[in-house]
């Protein structure tokens, strides 16, 4: 596989990264395209297949595995497995275009070691963990249990946050978007010259 660059975003559930993805994907300058990652779990109210994932069957999950389909997957909870097809990564470098992700901690990190040369990886940090569950509640998308397990798991990531190129802080969301659009801008500049 070889095209254009690896944008990840990557944080704790709650941190934002879906809102600055989104702020970033707008900016027609810096020719970005959503890869959409594949999972086993049922979509939420008002999400999409094709747009927000690909929803596909466990035992489909499973097979792509088996066929080393994949360019990272993970099963992040029991069952509930979630991954970045590599047809998906062909179809944005076939248009020209640099690919951004809004992926786990764990997920950002194996595409950056699989392809360190041409990957900026930014981790998005919330003010604290308190702040995280607060956000968390406020989505009303997800049961208690869910949330505290989200929170546990928030603790693992937020350890790795050195091990990506970049950390933005977000304290507050326009700071943040626009810290992320000047290093988008900047990483894709410097990799163009």
């Amino acid at each position: 596989m070889k095209g254009g660059k690896l944008i990840i975003f990557s944080a704790p559930s709650g941190s934002g990264k879906t809102t600055i993805v989104q702020h970033l994907l707008k900016q027609k300058k810096l020719n970005l395209d959503f890869s959409i990652s594949a999972t086993s779990r049922e979509p939420r109210k008002g999400e999409n297949h094709g747009q927000d994932y690909y929803y596909i069957s466990l035992k489909q999950f499973k097979q792509h595995i088996k066929n080393n389909d994949f360019l990272e997957w993970e099963e992040v909870y029991r069952d509930n497995f979630y991954g970045t097809l590599k047809t998906e990564i062909e179809r944005i470098w076939a248009k020209g275009k640099n690919v951004i992700f809004d992926i786990d901690v764990v997920g950002g990190l194996r595409i950056k070691k699989k392809f360190p040369a041409q990957t900026l990886s930014v981790f998005v940090k919330p003010p604290s963990v308190d702040e995280l569950k607060i956000r968390l509640k406020k989505r009303k998308t997800e049961s208690d249990e869910k949330i505290n397990m989200r929170i546990a798991k928030a603790s693992v990531e937020l350890a790795t946050a050195p091990q990506f190129d970049f950390i933005i802080e977000n304290i507050d969301l326009n700071i943040a978007l626009k810290e992320a659009e000047v290093l988008v801008a900047n990483y894709i500049k410097k990799s163009n010259e």
